[in-house]
């Protein structure tokens, strides 16, 4: 036995403004935004009040000490990923736009330029960078603020290949059907390619952004305040190495595996959903 149709039934899917599910993350994001911006200590001085034991190895009581001091230098490193891969992933997509140009003076220069940076490693881009902003007299902004460019500009160039692989990735009936229906290019890319493309690329997004948390730590080349400052800082001041350098990994573990862990999230949310 069938029932009938019933076009009442059918309910129209809500615009995003009215998901609460999608409104709850971008209310977290920008609340993490907020905190960051204005909550994070980017001062250089990390130095304890407590003498280390010159008779124990690893002293404990210095070690848990250490605890805030190494917590804030490491929302220090997390501010500059954050703002860094807030940079690539808008970055990343004009390069990939820029590439896929069928204006060859367009695309051939935008593909040496991420090819060139893919290739040289992001220290010496670090070096670089600041040596650079150094010399002008017009700009002049904090070492961390450097940190982010570099780290911007640098997985920018990855994120524009995960974003070319993406917009590959759609089936060649999506463009004709654009064609044929007289889509705009500013149309055919927001309401066709992109909304298909990016899905397809977040985990790779994702994975980028635990690489950039990693290589943060390499601001100490521009003396940028992080995680490794604060390392350094207490074994050039106490002259004790083990307990600084041993909370430094804790605290990459305390931010790495819940990234990690959201990454493995995302992935496992984009098959479900598109199986």
């Amino acid at each position: 036995m069938t029932t009938a149709f019933d076009a009442n039934q059918v309910q129209p899917p809500k615009p995003w403004y009215r998901r609460g599910d999608v409104l709850t993350v971008l209310i977290a994001f920008a609340l993490g935004y907020a905190f960051l911006l204005f909550g994070v200590d980017e001062s250089t001085r990390f130095r304890t009040r407590l003498n280390p034991d010159p008779d124990l190895t690893f002293d404990w009581m210095y070690f848990w000490h250490m605890v805030p001091l190494m917590w804030r230098g490491l929302l220090a490193t997390v501010k500059a990923t954050v703002y860094g891969f807030t940079i690539a992933i808008f970055l990343g997509l004009v390069f990939a736009l820029l590439r896929r140009s069928k204006l060859r003076p367009v695309s051939w220069p935008t593909a040496f330029v991420i090819e060139f940076i893919r290739s040289t490693p992001i220290l010496v881009q670090l070096y670089f960078l600041h040596a650079l902003i150094r010399t002008w007299d017009w700009y002049s902004p904090a070492t961390i603020t450097i940190l982010a460019i570099g780290l911007g500009i640098h997985y920018a160039t990855y994120c524009s290949e995960a974003y070319r692989a993406g917009i590959n990735s759609v089936d060649k009936g999506q463009w004709e059907a654009s064609t044929a229906l007289n889509l705009g290019p500013v149309s055919k890319w927001t309401k066709v390619i992109l909304p298909q493309a990016i899905p397809n690329v977040l985990p790779a997004l994702g994975n980028y952004l635990v690489a950039a948390m990693k290589d943060a730590p390499l601001g100490i080349a521009v003396n940028a305040t992080g995680i490794l400052f604060f390392a350094n800082a207490i074994r050039g001041g106490d002259f004790r190495a083990v307990e600084p350098y041993m909370l430094m990994g804790v605290g990459f573990l305390i931010a790495s595996l819940p990234a990690a862990w959201l990454v493995r999230r995302l992935e496992r949310k984009i098959t479900y959903e598109r199986t």
